[in-house]
């Protein structure tokens, strides 16, 4: 779970006429590394039959496997672990049933139900929805402003979800998270391996390998040795985008150069930081 970066749910109301298992396959070859079953209309037998072909599939491809709502049939098809909303069984409750081993993950809607998800003991948060989202009909949007209040003080694993695709992801990843969940913008395009592979490049050029802001994430990013604007240090940013907002210059005006050549801002977020750079970002003051 620490190591995962790209969650994709299940939505056959986004792709009819395609297989399920087609879908999510394609997902997972794409960057996918854990999926969810959700499916709020099946049956039992029907949601037991789904979850033991999705246990097949993603066994063989080595990706998590997670059921949304159903403790039992997550033990029945030998799911990795569940998935619960806020109305659902009690995370504690969950636990006693799976036992330490599987997965009990929680979607949060604000800081208040980040705090008691990860004081009960859950592997993980979903937060959101980011943006609108039909997949949430009538729920109102946390946006980023709840992302980066979670990002900052959660210290389980946290994925963003809710409305994110390629266009927007940027912007959650922006905010601060590390991970992220998509539904719709996967499985209901005609290639989702394409959008997997998308959103799983901008996790990791805007992160690198540095996922987790604790411990319960897994090691820190090993820091980099550099020589910023003529003085010896170390950042743990990937990107010299990272390095900026790691010193607040985010939004200021300012020209950055690596090792001698200006860098335009708009590379700045594929511009990675390596060992020995010599950084200066120069204040620019406008003329008039």
């Amino acid at each position: 779970m620490n190591d995962c970066k790209l969650y994709v749910i299940t939505g056959e109301n986004y792709h009819r006429g395609r297989e399920l298992l087609d879908v999510m396959e394609a997902a997972i070859r794409g960057g996918a590394d854990i999926v969810q079953l959700r499916d709020k209309d099946a049956a039992p037998a029907e949601l037991l039959e789904k979850a033991r072909a999705l246990r097949e599939l993603t066994r063989r491809l080595g990706v998590l496997f997670i059921v949304n709502d159903h403790p039992g049939i997550a033990l029945e098809s030998d799911a990795d672990g569940v998935h619960l909303g806020q109305d659902d069984l009690p995370i504690e409750d969950a636990r006693r049933m799976l036992g330490p081993e599987r997965i009990v993950g929680i979607s949060t809607h604000s800081i208040a139900q980040a705090r008691a998800a990860e004081k009960a003991g859950a592997d993980y948060i979903g937060v959101g929805p980011v943006f609108p989202t039909g997949t949430k009909p009538g729920r109102a949007a946390v946006t980023t402003a709840y992302v980066a209040e979670a990002a900052a003080e959660i210290r389980i694993p946290l994925f963003a979800i809710g409305g994110i695709h390629p266009g927007n992801a940027d912007e959650v990843l922006a905010a601060g998270a590390k991970r992220l969940c998509a539904v719709s913008a996967v499985v209901g395009s005609p290639d989702p391996a394409a959008v997997c592979r998308d959103l799983r490049e901008r996790i990791e050029r805007r992160w690198g390998g540095g996922l987790g802001r604790g411990e319960s994430d897994g090691a820190r990013q090993a820091a980099t040795s550099i020589v910023l604007n003529g003085r010896p240090g170390t950042t743990a940013a990937a990107t010299l985008l990272g390095l900026a907002e790691e010193l607040s210059l985010g939004e200021k005006r300012v020209v950055a150069e690596r090792n001698g050549v200006v860098v335009p801002r708009a590379a700045w977020p594929e511009t990675e930081v390596a060992e020995g750079d010599r950084i200066e970002f120069v204040h620019f003051v406008g003329g008039g």
